[in-house]
């Protein structure tokens, strides 16, 4: 009997790619991959994404598709780059529809119907820009639609500092190669063993949490249920975080036991029976991001919630505090998209707004709601 020998791609690599081909993703080769890019300075699998940008959006021409994958193509690779990135991947950038005279939204991603889209995996992604000097290789690369979301560095398991190592890694990507992070919005790390997640830009350890769903749960499940494609989706479309922090612009993923808060939120709110809920928070465990990502997305679905009301109590750390420039973007950005959103800073002014039956978001600290009347406010959805 021949001895195994332990390496990155006999034990990890491909391993991956087959557990992620055994749920829906097509295995793609690095030759492939690299002839889909058009070269090792290409960013996407262009025909596909193309193909995919005319299927959804049938009122765009050949020319202005191509215009559209320029222009993602420009985007700066730096932390606000892979926002905007993301922003067109979530349909919340639009192009000026000639025919009709207005600008209209662009999918780029199916979130409705999953099966819809191009779900490819492959390996050995090697980007080497014209302007770089050296290039670099990324171990494993998931693609959505032509575009890469989710890079995924390999560590040997013998090694006690893989995470570490791999986080590193990353790093050295955006001095050197930051091309190569334009579009991912994930970054992975494993070692076979441990399986770990977090996002690319402002990496670092603090911020990589380990994928863990069962007590006993094995690599392939771990893989399996990451990039279960459903759930993947979901995952771009709505736990990926930008916020501004001391000035800065940073970015975030919200861990599992967040994710399961928001969804007990919003099915909560849907029960025509039950009408309280408790959601226990330790301290540093992330509830305001918990709070406004549940807020938005029940605000967001107009249709599903009847235009509800929501109104958030907060203190005046989340209004305050370290996160405040990411608060006042956020609710921008709701009433970009028609969310009304006010804040009471009296409590006459709180008082007004159940009054008159306000639909949106209301902001109010604790201590606004003192004397406020009963009953000032019945509808059913708030």
């Amino acid at each position: 009997m021949s001895t195994l020998k332990i390496g990155e791609a006999g034990t990890v690599q491909f391993p991956m790619v087959n557990h992620a081909v055994e749920i829906g993703w097509t295995a793609v080769t690095d030759k492939d991959a690299q002839s889909l890019r058009g070269g090792v300075a290409g960013g996407f699998f262009r025909s596909v994404l193309e193909a995919k940008l005319a299927e959804f959006n049938s009122w765009l021409t050949v020319d202005m598709v191509r215009s559209i994958i320029e222009r993602l193509d420009a985007l700066p690779p730096n932390i606000e780059g892979n926002r905007e990135m993301l922003a067109w991947m979530r349909g919340e950038r639009q192009w000026y529809d000639e025919a009709e005279k207005r600008h209209r939204p662009v999918t780029l991603i199916d979130f409705e119907t999953t099966a819809n889209n191009a779900f490819h995996v492959t390996w050995e992604w090697v980007s080497k820009p014209p302007a770089r000097t050296k290039g670099n290789r990324a171990d494993v690369m998931f693609v959505v639609n032509g575009l890469p979301v989710c890079i995924v560095e390999h560590k040997n398991p013998k090694d006690g500092d893989a995470i570490e190592r791999a986080i590193k890694q990353l790093r050295r990507y955006e001095l050197e190669t930051p091309e190569l992070l334009a579009a991912p919005q994930l970054f992975n790390v494993t070692h076979l063993l441990d399986y770990w997640y977090g996002v690319t830009w402002n990496t670092n350890r603090r911020d990589m949490a380990r994928w863990k769903q069962s007590r006993e749960e094995t690599y392939r499940f771990a893989v399996q249920a990451f990039f279960e494609p459903t759930d993947f989706l979901r995952t771009l479309q709505h736990w990926i975080l930008y916020y501004v922090q001391d000035g800065e612009t940073r970015k975030s993923i919200l861990r599992q036991h967040q994710r399961r808060a928001i969804d007990a939120i919003t099915e909560r709110c849907l029960d025509p029976v039950k009408k309280r809920g408790l959601i226990w928070h330790t301290q540093g465990s992330g509830k305001t991001f918990t709070l406004l990502t549940a807020a938005r997305q029940i605000l967001e679905d107009k249709a599903r919630f009847d235009n509800a009301t929501v109104i958030l109590v907060v203190d005046r750390t989340e209004l305050e505090g370290q996160l405040r420039g990411w608060v006042e973007r956020l609710l921008g950005e709701m009433q970009q998209k028609d969310i009304a959103v006010k804040r009471a800073h009296t409590k006459a002014e709180l008082q007004a707004l159940l009054d008159a039956g306000f639909r949106g978001l209301i902001i109010a600290m604790i201590h606004k709601f003192e004397a406020i009347r009963k009953d000032s406010f019945t509808a059913p959805n708030v």
